[in-house]
């Protein structure tokens, strides 16, 4: 059945997949943005779609919205090279934003998707981490305005669900990658590449022996639809994200295995903050989704470079 459907942050990375997703589907997608970190670019390829619709405006501004059927809530600046320039705008988008959009969501009767992260787990001292966990955040550090916004938006999504019954439900998502990342996004996987395509030495903070779970964008949009779709949901947060674990260093040969060039490793000082693991149990998501990534790193890799090389 076609469904009204909005997505906010939808001209951003996972935002503009989420899009092309639900549009192949049938529903009508109704985008907003501010297009501070989001392209409009992304959203060119069914910008003519006569189901698709896209709002220029911050989820922060009050305004009337249009009525829809279910809310995909993604909008916030997540680049760690944002947290530094951005931050106000980071803690409002996640705490401020989300509360219009939770008032939205109930004055529609709309079931809503809050997308959190599993930067709420900070550096982790249980591993992998489960829902379960409570998390190691440091809320002053230079991370704080986006972990603890998460984990403030998470606590108004529980609220809402507990005073008003809001069937809403909250994904905490892991590193993700793919098409359409920004090159400056200051993350590893579009750093590494671009560094890579250009010739330039691969920077590697630390000793490159701290880990992160890569998931491919496909398989992260079908967790995120799956949580949606499903009913009669025995809990309200699912991690979302693959299990396998890579060291950074690890994912640096993988890049260069791939990419012929004269590029060498290079080391600078971690920063702060920066997690010395990430890895997320998605025992519940494949369990009460049936929902599991299938797109092996080398193969997702694969997929996403030819998107940099064009972009060089």
């Amino acid at each position: 059945m076609t469904k009204q459907i909005m997505v906010t942050g939808g001209a951003g990375f996972l935002g503009s997949h989420l899009c092309e997703r639900l549009l192949s589907e049938g529903h009508e997608v109704i985008c907003l943005d501010n297009f501070g970190s989001g392209q409009r670019g992304n959203i060119k390829p069914f910008g003519d779609d006569s189901s698709f619709t896209c709002i220029d405006r911050d989820v922060r501004i009050p305004g009337a919205l249009p009525s829809v059927d279910r809310i995909y809530h993604l909008a916030s600046r997540a680049s760690p090279a944002d947290f530094t320039d951005f931050p106000v705008e980071i803690a409002l988008a996640n705490t401020q934003g989300t509360r219009r959009l939770l008032d939205h969501a109930r004055a529609c009767d709309a079931r809503m998707v809050y997308a959190s992260t599993s930067e709420v787990y900070g550096d982790p001292e249980v591993h992998p981490q489960p829902e379960t966990y409570t998390g190691n955040v440091n809320i002053r550090g230079i991370r704080g305005c986006y972990d603890e916004s998460k984990r403030f938006g998470e606590t108004l999504t529980v609220s809402y669900k507990k005073e008003y019954d809001l069937d809403v439900r909250t994904v905490r998502i892991f590193n993700t990658y793919g098409p359409r990342m920004r090159p400056d996004d200051g993350r590893v996987i579009p750093t590494f590449v671009t560094q890579a395509l250009r010739g330039d030495d691969l920077t590697i903070y630390g000793d490159g022996e701290q880990t992160r779970s890569f998931c491919y964008v496909d398989d992260l949009i079908d967790g995120v639809v799956s949580l949606m779709c499903a009913d009669d949901l025995k809990h309200s947060v699912y991690n979302i994200g693959r299990e396998n674990e890579q060291t950074i260093l690890e994912l640096a040969h993988e890049v260069l295995d791939l990419i012929e060039t004269d590029s060498e490793i290079v080391y600078e000082p971690l920063p702060e903050d920066d997690p010395s693991r990430r890895r997320p149990d998605i025992s519940r998501a494949k369990t009460e989704l049936s929902w599991e990534p299938t797109v092996p790193l080398k193969d997702g890799l694969q997929m996403t470079i030819p998107y940099f090389n064009r972009r060089m």
